[in-house]
């Protein structure tokens, strides 16, 4: 049995990992995530370790970087240029913009493209409007969801906050059609310091990740695996079926 659980309020793709987002109506879910989300990322050269990415996390201004495309150097969904904080714009795999970025961190970095992706732990996330208002309301804030950096943002039908937990090893469908794509929950998104900055002024609030602690064990939202691939639209209704019920091919 499916349950109808509320609709998609809006949807975000991020072309390079850490950098600002973009605001979609619609997208393609891919086995890999949305198309074209975090497909590039910069790496930090002398990173030896097994996570080499530059993050917010190291540098909060990498939100302020903007990925574009341009008519004139149409890549489908990669960008080719970069939006500096000054408003200046840079070739994505220029050398100006690793030295700009580099400068800033204070160590060389390298744009790379990564053709399934530079995901933490899974290529989807959703988040419920809900639980963003309550972290907000905890913390003494009026936040912004882009705070969290989800794919999908849901509008609940029944507003309870973290309600998300609920769908736990269950699996989220996107529409009523046999074919509409799904997504089966994983995880738990537990949270890291990225909740913390502002996307817009790149400044820091400790007292977010304080309350996501404090509340909720430090997770907010889920992860999840595509377990059948389609189109995202804002709007769409979204229900909720247990794992092992299966409708179609998945």
């Amino acid at each position: 049995m499916m349950i109808e659980i509320g609709q998609v309020e809006a949807i975000f793709r991020y072309p390079v990992k850490s950098m600002g987002g973009e605001r979609l109506e619609a997208a393609n879910l891919g086995w890999h995530g949305l198309e074209g989300d975090r497909r590039l990322a910069l790496r930090r050269i002398e990173d030896r370790s097994g996570f080499p990415w530059l993050t917010a996390t190291k540098l909060p201004e990498l939100l302020l970087f903007h990925p574009q495309r341009r008519e004139d150097g149409e890549q489908g969904n990669i960008p080719t240029h970069i939006r500096m904080p000054d408003g200046r714009g840079m070739p994505v795999f220029g050398e100006e913009l690793a030295a700009e970025v580099g400068r800033r961190y204070g160590a060389p970095v390298e744009m790379m493209q990564l053709r399934h992706g530079v995901f933490d732990d899974a290529s989807i996330s959703v988040i419920a409007t809900d639980t963003v208002r309550e972290i907000g309301r905890l913390a003494g804030m009026s936040l912004d969801v882009r705070r969290f950096r989800p794919n999908v943002v849901v509008g609940l039908r029944q507003p309870v906050a973290f309600q998300e937990d609920e769908w736990l090893g269950g699996v989220l469908q996107f529409g009523e059609a046999d074919d509409a794509p799904a997504v089966s929950v994983t995880m738990r998104d537990e949270r890291c310091s990225m909740v913390n900055i502002d996307p817009d002024s790149a400044g820091l609030a400790p007292e977010m990740m304080k309350a996501i602690v404090r509340v909720h064990q430090n997770t907010a939202g889920i992860y999840g695996a595509v377990t059948r691939t389609g189109r995202l639209a804002v709007g769409q209704t979204i229900f909720l079926r247990a794992a092992n019920e299966k409708r179609g091919c998945v």
